[in-house]
């Protein structure tokens, strides 16, 4: 079994994550949704536990851990709320990829402030005209001296208006992936504006709106890595991103078949708890074995993006797939076992529904994610 279990440092990291979660997050969770609430204290305190950092270096202020360990913390903080989960996710793929590529002038800048969270970090790829084809983006950067003067639009950016770094990617020459380039832009910089808060299905804990950028003046120290480089740059960001939002689908599903084995247990019909019908124990069989299959690919997808693997983009999209197909299956059943009760917020099942389906979009919907393992394969 050793091969298979978590270490001991493995096991703690998860058991922290998981009381932070149980103490500072469930007992809120359904209220930040009622009310739209950005649980802004609440995110800065699970930075001082080191999960706004989890893996920047240790030299750069981090803790320095790998993609399972991240894996670890996502699913238990996704217990209590996906929203506030894939809120961090975000914020530590920003912060990652100033370490791993950025000149040591940006990381002393930024990282200092962005492993405490007294910076909150939003990642800027998305398009209203480029989704699922990233590399048609069609903001420009156009160089002016010491300096790019950046113009276009970003969309369902997490964090839009609140944050106060945005990691985006950029059109700096020619079209296609080679000419996209990586900056760091400031909140606070002339000419960066906000679009009004996307009204959502879910994630209503974290605002998400348009980011607009009217002719905005971006050093050119303000660059991560090369020009050229930052399609490259968002494609690694993109193997960690996925195995992070797969992460917390395994969460929010092990919470609804949590929620779901409490409540047949103790509600009956026709003179029976539901838990003795044996169909209710073969449905709750199937989600168990399809969350235990989901969380061991994720897993291993984890190990190898810290491995660096050669296949590790393939696992990584097949994981993020499973994952995120399998638990949003998994908590809409359970909220067919609640029946009626399901449909209302007084249980935090149809939080769960709402908040995960975008799982099976972001970070690459999981058609893209079959192109990518299909196109794998057959190289």
């Amino acid at each position: 079994m050793t091969q298979f279990s978590l270490t001991e440092d493995q096991l703690a990291i998860q058991e922290m994550a998981r009381r932070f979660a149980a103490d500072a997050i469930v007992p809120h969770a359904a209220g930040w949704d009622a009310a739209h609430e950005f649980p802004r204290e609440t995110i800065r305190a699970a930075a001082e536990l080191g999960f706004a950092s989890i893996y920047v270096s240790e030299q750069s202020g981090g803790i320095g851990l790998g993609r399972l360990e991240a894996a670890l913390i996502f699913e238990a903080l996704s217990y209590g709320c996906p929203t506030t989960s894939a809120f961090l996710s975000i914020h530590n793929m920003a912060s990652w990829m100033i370490d791993k590529f950025g000149s040591d002038d940006v990381k002393a800048r930024y990282l200092p402030r962005l492993v405490t969270m007294e910076l909150m970090a939003s990642y800027c790829l998305t398009e209203p005209g480029s989704g699922s084809d990233a590399a048609a983006l069609r903001t420009t950067a156009r160089r002016e001296g010491d300096a790019y003067i950046v113009s276009g639009t970003k969309q369902f950016i997490s964090g839009a208006g609140v944050n106060d770094i945005y990691v985006t990617m950029v059109r700096t020459g020619e079209p296609g992936p080679k000419g996209i380039s990586c900056l760091v832009i400031e909140r606070d910089m002339p000419g960066v504006v906000f679009g009004a808060p996307e009204r959502k299905l879910g994630w209503n804990a974290s605002p998400t709106a348009q980011v607009m950028f009217d002719n905005v003046r971006v050093p050119v120290a303000n660059r991560v890595g090369d020009e050229g480089d930052g399609f490259r740059f968002a494609m690694a960001g993109l193997d960690g991103g996925r195995l992070n939002i797969g992460a917390c689908s395994l969460g929010g599903a092990q919470r609804c078949l949590d929620e779901a084995i409490g409540y047949v247990k103790t509600r009956e019909q026709f003179g029976r708890k539901i838990a003795d019908f044996q169909n209710t124990q073969f449905q709750l069989a199937d989600m168990a074995t399809d969350l235990e299959a989901a969380r061991a690919l994720l897993y291993l997808a984890a190990a190898k993006v810290s491995a660096d693997a050669p296949d590790k983009t393939r696992f990584s999209a097949m994981a993020k797939k499973l994952a995120t197909d399998s638990g949003s299956a998994i908590v809409d059943q359970a909220l067919q076992m609640f029946g009626g009760y399901g449909y209302l917020q007084d249980y935090p099942i149809e939080r769960f529904w709402r908040d995960l389906r975008v799982h099976r979009i972001l970070e690459g919907t999981n058609e893209v994610m079959r192109m990518i393992v299909g196109r794998d394969l057959l190289k």
